[in-house]
Parts: C-alpha cells; structure tokens; sequence
C-alpha cells in the first residue's frame, strides 16, 4: 500500500512538471479600457494582458504580458525612445474609435481595423475595406524554459492561399521565404552557402503579401528568435524567442514599398554619408608592410581605375592590438596616411571588439581600472580567444563604456588622419566556442541581463559606440563605419557587408539576393566582398562581379590573402579594363546613387528593391529574384552563369529603355538582354532622368564643370518626374538647408517634348552647364528652347552609353526646355 502511494505521489510531481512545460494560453479578456490617448490594454482571466499601442493610422504595437509577470521598462535599442533624437517618428494616428461588440472590441483607425475576440484575446486586422490582413490561429501563447528561468513567447497566425514573405536580413535562401524556417542568432559563418542558417544579422522584420496588399512584422525582441513561414504546418506561420517579451509591430502598406518606408522611419534612417564612400573601395586581409599599401595606390592610380578608399585589415595592429600600430610594418602611419590623402585615398582600418589581456596594453588596462568588461555570472571577466590570443570584451550596452569607447578613437582619427572604421568579429564571435556563454551578464542601458538577452544586439552597440567616435573625431567631416554584425535599427550607425563568402557563380547569386532583403530590411548600404572573400574567381568571375557591385551601395572588393591577389588587375587583361569600365560608370552614376541614398535617408525608400516591389499586382514578380531596381529609375540583372553572353529576365509594367542600345521594350515580359562581359542587363524607365558626372580618379579630383542628364523620351505615358538631390557631399551644412532638390518632369505630346525643372534649396554646385542628352526620340529636332532662349544643340553622338542620341546644352537653372520635333512621317520620307 505504501509503495502505491509513493508512485501516485510521484506520478503527481511528474505531472505537475510536465504542466510547467506545457504551453499555457490567454483565456478569456475580463475587461478592456483606454488608458492612455493611443494605448489600449486587454486583461484577462488568467491574468495575461495586452498593451495595443496605435502608433500612426498604419502600425500597431502588440506587446503581451504574461500572468504575475511586471511589465518591464519600454525599452527598445531598435526603435529610440520618447526622450531620444528620433526625427522620423510616426505620425499620430488622424482617425482614432474603440468599441466594444458582443464578442469583441474593435479599434478603427484612418487605414486599419483591429479586432480582439473577447474569448481568446486572438486579434484580428484588416484594412478599411474589409479585407482580412493578419489573423491570429492559436494567437500569443508561451511556456516557461525551467533552463533559462524565461518564458519562451511565442505567436501563430493563419497562412491563407498565396501569401508570400520577404525580408529578414541577410538569409541566404530564395527571396519569397514561405515553406522555410530561420534563427535569429547572429554568427561568424566562414564559408557560408545558400540555406546556411543563422547568419551575422539579426533583423526580425519580414513583409507579408496577400491578394495584392502588403503589411510587415517587426518582432522587437533580442533573445534568440525564431522564425516559421509555413514550414511545419502549411496553414500556420508562427515566430518565437527564448525570453523577453511578444512585442511585435504590425506595419500596414498597402504596397510594399510602403511598409519597408514605414519600418525604416520607425527604427530611424541613417543621416547621409560623406559622398566618396558612394565610390570604389579596396581591400584584403591584409595589405601590409606600408610599402605594399603605397604599391597597390599607385598601381590603381597608374592604371586609371578609381578608387576612394584603401582598408587595412588586422595586421596594421601591434600583435592585434586595437588602436596601436605595428611598430615594423607601419612605422610611420600619420604620414602614410597623409600620402595616401595627397592622392585621394580615404583610409579605413578594422577594429575588433577582443581586447587583449596584456597589462602592458593601456586600452586593456583602462578598461580593467573601470570595469567596462564584460563579466561571468559569478564575478570573473569574460575571456575568450580571437585574433590577439586570450581578450576581455567591453560591455557596450552601457553608456559609459560607449563613451570610453568612442573616446579611444581619437589617435586614429584626429591624429593619424583616419576616415573611416570597420568593426568585424561583432556577434560577438570567439574562437572554437563560436560566441560568449549564456551567463555573461550586461548592464543593457539600466536594464541587467544574460548574454541570452544582448547577444543579438552586441554588434548594433559596438557599431552605435564605433560611430560616435569616428563622428566626434571626424568633425565636421562626416563619420563611415561599417559593421559584420548588427540589429533592427542598427543602420542608423554603420553600413555592412554579407560576410566571409566564398569566389563562387553561387555566391555571386546569393550577393544578389542578400543585398536586396537587406535593403528592404531597413539595412540600404550594403555590399558583398567582390570576387569572393575565400578562394580565387576567374577573371570572368571578378568581372560579373564588380559590375553588380556598380549597384550596390557599399562598392568594395575584398578577399583573404591566402587565397591570391584580387586587385582588379590581378587576372590580367582583358578582366582590367572590364572593371574599370565597370567603375567608372558608378562614379558617372554617383550624382543618381547619392539622390537615391538622399531618398532613404528623407523617406526610408529602400536602395535595391526587388521585383516585387515594382509591381506587386502582377503575380509573375512573386517569386523572381534576379531582377532589382537601384533607386527610382535603374533596372539590373546580374549575369551569374559563367560562359554565357546575355540572359532572359522580366521588365515590370511600363516601357523601358535598354541602356547599352537605347532599345525600347514593353514591361510585363521577359525579354532577353544581350551583354558580353563589357555589359550587365541595365535599363532604365521611359521619362526618367538619370544624371551623371564626369569621371574622375576619386571623389572631389576636380570640380564637376557640366552635368549630363540623360532623358529617357516616356513615349505614351503620363508625364514623369525625376529628382536630383546635392549638397556638396561633405559636412554637415545640408542640415542648415545648404542643399538643393531638383525635380525634372519631362512630358511628350504630338509635337514633341518638354522638361521641367523646379528647385528648392539653396545650395550652389560648381557646375553651371546641363548636357542634357535625348534617348528614344521618334523623330529629329527641329527647335529647342529654354525658357525662351534658344538652346545650342549638338550632332548626334556615343555618349556615356554605347547608343548615339542628341545632345544640347542648357543652364542648370533652365526652367522649362521645349523640343518642336519634326513629323514622322516627313521624317520618313526625307
């Protein structure tokens, strides 16, 4: 009998575990109430609630509470605070009711409807017609980790038929995410290939398209998460993380243009770059001694191939010291730096997080003194082996080891003359244990936590800490930072690169498709290490390489030294002269590239966008992934088979001009684009305008003299508007309104076609003169006029393309320049 009753009672203690684990749900909501002008809390039975926060009439804020717990401080490092500079906030929402139905409370805005069942505490949105957006299946839900001591919170909603994903950062996997699953767990991935999971980014958005009309989920939430687009159930998405709260953004569009703008201004754009790290950089692991550095200038200069930037890599370090100088290689680097300069050189240098335990080393000194290492649970520094040997890690996630941080920069920047930082091995990656052990404790602004909780932004706050040195030594100059790791938001600090990948057709297909999902995951400037950072391309590799890197905002070649030279004249001819075809169109095109980062710094507007994002109406983009637009009015497609001399690819809707021909195609087809390897398929919008500069050996070489505007005849359409934004590249007077936005509308009718230009801002170029060159005219010139002047017209010509078209010659402050074309038909006959 006795032993009866010790094997209930432990079947009793089993069971009661076994109910800890067991996912526990909301119940039923008890009541509802407005607490404050926008917020909305839901209580119920069990004790669960929810926060409904209506930010703008676009996005929603769900954050969920469970039983007994106290809501933490509203603390978010990717969306800045109430009290914080954040000069992209949403606008408050124009049109706000509640209501309270038999079965449910309804919350209207100006574009949304949110309902939340009383039953559940399932939500429930849907856009001002009625159409059901995002419907909860089992809704919020969690389950204690007795490991951890957090709740693992998790969400699942329902997939209908034909709904797609995008976004997530830099997953290397196909751009339309349904029927796959992804971590967020930032990670040094040497040698990563497609469907390698997790990567170095944590950005938790994705957008999500149904019947035409898009919204996104931001899952503000830095413990390890996770993510699943119908994978498991194919009716189910869900997303999860191993602690904290389920705090998620609901971010409506329509299009998805609109719900990437709508991200990006909640988490902050970036403020605007200084305009030479627009242009070519070059770098390897590693150029050193100085003499090297010298030598691989000046066999850009030698060879004519522009080039702004020169990078040194670990080894410019004393035994991988941060901020020291390797006494033997570099022995005189102010002056090295400062000869560089002469030439036009920018010069960038890497900064790891691992400080060096060496009680010699005064940077591992002051942070000991201070205690601005990161420390085990029980007391004792972190240690971990990286580059140097045995490092402590400063705790970014406190602000006076931010500021001791920026501090450090000053010999680099304001003495040497350095211009810009690359912060890499961020994760925060550790030789052989991959990443700190989850006890490492961080003071997380105020808010102590487990490496659990600040692993995923530990890259974010290095670079946040990074950039505000680089800033406050750079002055007025503006700051360039670039980070391997980061999180949501963390473009405010840093530009990025995809990581260590590897000199393959594969990874030219994957720089692609990672630098699109990165732009529209709020992250624009970025780029991929051209030719690979593993291994040797062949010539024709390299050359496919950099003329997609062309379009990427961040435009650098990098490679590992052990794997052989990669300057753009290490294979030899004719791979030479190809990538310094290829680059000196990017600096033609700097002007564009420079308005096209202005719009995403003003209006969140992503740099690359997919197909998808051209024409979201038509089924055939759902699921292509080759084609993207840089900025409004560019459309590339990279070769990235070898051995092929062109490619078919789609044209979204609209008529389109292919750019080495000046051919005019029809959109809503393939089409097949013929391009040797002096091409990549480039077109461009009928009735744009796309303005272009000199070439010139570096930013700022000489003075822009004459701009060239290429007019893009629209054909039918309706009139078009182009704009062109410049401040000078440089400082910070763009902020006192020393700027100017132009804006071009160029309109066609029977007789022939007129250009407009409006301008706002008073900043004067050094320019004077538009060379403005018409593409697709049907017919000759016969008069041009500028603002009742005539205007001097050229013969037809090559221009920076290989087409010939006219040119004529205009003041850059012409207001209106009218074209009297010659019938057709007498055209014909003559």
């Amino acid at each position: 009998m006795a032993n009866t009753t010790v094997q209930e009672n432990n079947y009793m203690l089993n069971d009661l575990a076994a109910q800890g684990r067991q996912e526990q749900l909301p119940g039923a909501v008890r009541h509802a109430e407005q607490t404050h002008d926008h917020l909305f809390t839901f209580y119920t039975e069990n004790g669960t609630r929810l926060l409904l926060h209506v930010l703008s009439d676009k996005i929603l804020r769900f954050r969920y509470l469970t039983p007994g717990a106290a809501a933490e401080p509203d603390f978010s490092y990717a969306v800045p605070g109430a009290g914080d500079h954040h000069p992209t906030r949403p606008a408050v929402p124009t049109f706000l009711e509640f209501k309270e139905k038999s079965d449910h409370y309804r919350i209207t805005t100006g574009r949304v409807i949110c309902i939340v069942w009383k039953d559940s505490l399932r939500t429930r949105v849907l856009d001002r017609s009625g159409n059901i957006l995002s419907a909860d299946e089992k809704g919020f839900h969690w389950q204690y980790d007795y490991e951890s001591g957090n709740d693992i919170v998790k969400m699942s909603q329902q997939v209908p038929s034909g709904v797609c994903y995008y976004g997530l950062g830099d997953k290397p996997a196909n751009m339309n995410l349904r029927g796959q699953r992804f971590l967020n767990w930032g990670s040094d991935t040497y040698g990563y290939e497609k469907g390698t999971d997790p990567l170095y980014k944590n950005i938790p958005f994705f957008q999500v398209l149904h019947q035409r009309i898009a919204h996104g989920i931001f899952f503000d939430n830095t413990f390890k998460a996770f993510f699943d687009f119908a994978a498991e159930r194919a009716d189910v998405t869900s997303f999860w993380a191993e602690g904290g709260e389920m705090n998620y953004y609901f971010i409506y569009g329509p299009t998805l243009l609109e719900v990437t703008q709508e991200y990006t201004l909640l988490t902050c754009p970036p403020e605007l770059p200084p305009l030479w790290t627009l242009g070519y950089q070059q770098c390897k692991w590693s150029y050193f001694p100085q003499s090297n550095v010298h030598a691989v200038a000046q066999g850009l200069r030698e060879r004519q191939i522009p080039c702004d930037a020169m990078y040194l890599d670990i080894d410019y370090m004393d035994g991988y010291r941060c901020f020291t100088w390797h006494p033997q290689h570099f022995p005189e680097p102010k002056q090295m730096v400062a000869d560089l300069a002469a030439d036009g050189f920018k010069t960038v240098v890497i900064i790891d997080p691992g400080i060096k335990i060496d009680p010699q080393y005064p940077v591992y000194r002051e942070g000991l003194a201070n205690d601005y290492f990161c420390r085990r649970a029980d007391g004792p520094l972190m240690r971990g082996s990286v580059w140097p040997g045995l490092c402590t890690f400063p705790d970014y996630t406190r602000p006076e080891v931010r500021e001791w941080w920026a501090g450090l920069f000053e010999g680099l920047i304001k003495d040497v003359g350095v211009r810009g930082v690359w912060n890499d091995m961020n994760e925060p990656a550790v030789f052989e244990k991959g990443t700190f052990p989850d006890d490492v404790r961080f003071g997380y602004d105020g808010q102590p936590g487990s490496h659990r909780k600040a692993h995923n932004i530990y890259g974010m706050q290095m670079a946040r800490a990074t950039n505000a040195g680089v800033k406050r030594f750079s002055y007025p100059n503006r700051p360039f930072t670039i980070t391997r790791s980061t999180y949501a938001g963390g473009q405010r600090y840093s530009s990025g690169w995809t990581g260590d990948n590897i000199a393959s057709w594969d990874h030219l297909w994957l720089a692609n498709i990672q630098c699109q999902r990165l732009s529209i995951s709020g992250f624009s400037f970025i780029g991929s290490d051209i030719g690979g950072f593993i291994d040797t391309p062949s010539g024709e590799l390299y050359s496919r390489w950099i003329a997609l890197g062309a379009f990427h905002p961040f435009f650098r070649t990098h490679s590992s030294g052990d794997h052989g030279d990669q300057e753009p004249w290490s294979f030899g001819e004719p791979t030479t002269s190809l990538a310094r075809h290829f680059i000196e169109l990017r600096y033609r095109l700097l002007p564009y590239v420079y308005t096209a980062f202005w719009q995403y710094v003003s209006q969140g507007t992503p740099m690359l966008r997919p197909l998808t994002f051209l024409d979201q109406n038509d089924p055939e983009t759902y699921l292509r992934m080759a084609e993207f637009s840089l900025g409004d009015n560019l459309l590339v497609c990279p070769i990235t088979q070898a051995g092929v001399d062109g490619r078919w690819m789609y044209l979204p809707k609209g008529q389109w001009y292919y750019y080495w021909t000046d051919e005019l195609k029809s959109g809503g087809q393939e089409v097949w684009a013929a391009a040797d390897l002096t091409r990549i398929p480039l077109f461009i919008k009928a009735g744009a305008v796309v303005p272009m500069q000199p070439v010139m050996q570096y930013v700022g070489e000489n003075a822009v003299e004459e701009l060239t505007l290429h007019v893009y005849h629209p054909g039918q359409a309706e009139p078009f508007e182009s704009v062109l934004y410049d401040d000078g590249g440089e400082g910070y007077a763009y902020e006192q309104g020393h700027k100017t936005v132009r804006r071009f509308r160029v309109a066609a009718d029977a007789n022939g076609l007129t250009i407009s230009q409006t301008t706002e801002g008073n900043y004067q170029p050094s320019y004077a003169t538009y060379r403005v060159v018409l593409h697709g005219l049907p017919a000759t010139i016969e008069v041009a006029d500028a603002d009742g002047q005539s205007a001097t017209l050229g013969q037809y010509e090559a221009t920076e393309t290989t087409a010939a078209a006219p040119a004529l010659w205009v003041s850059s402050s012409f207001q209106e320049l009218k074209l009297l074309l010659a019938e057709p038909a007498a055209e014909a006959q003559g």
